[in-house]
């Protein structure tokens, strides 16, 4: 079982989320009342939709850790799956996603852009353009 496949499987058991198709089309999502939360786009890399706000509050926080990179002007940040605390991680991150869509929505009549990996922004895209 890959790690993407075990967070994927916890997830599948909060009563506030459902699996759903993921709206770029890759993958496998998890979704919440009050939308989209989570993209598996791989056995590795997942979008996870915080909100702006949420992003900007936690993001000293989160730029320090190497599982996550923040894409500037997205709603979503990428989590990389490479050690069982990595899925831990994501697992906090998305209880603090539902509660940042409750508590901090953005606004309604800003369109929802899509997903970091819709951008191009996600590890394995990034990480090749490097090499």
């Amino acid at each position: 079982m890959t790690l993407a496949s075990r967070a994927l499987a916890q997830l599948a058991t909060w009563p506030d989320l459902r699996p759903a198709a993921p709206s770029c089309g890759l993958g496998q999502a998890v979704t919440s009342a009050q939308g989209e939360i989570a993209h598996f786009h791989s056995e590795r890399d997942v979008d996870l939709r915080l909100t702006d706000r949420a992003i900007r509050r936690f993001a000293k926080d989160l730029k320090h850790s190497g599982a996550i990179r923040i894409v500037p002007g997205s709603q979503w940040v990428t989590l990389r799956l490479d050690a069982a605390s990595d899925v831990d991680l994501l697992l906090t991150l998305v209880s603090v996603a539902l509660q940042a869509q409750q508590v901090w929505p953005d606004p309604a009549d800003r369109p929802l852009v899509g997903c970091n990996d819709q951008r191009g922004a996600g590890f394995v895209k990034a990480d090749l353009g490097g090499v």
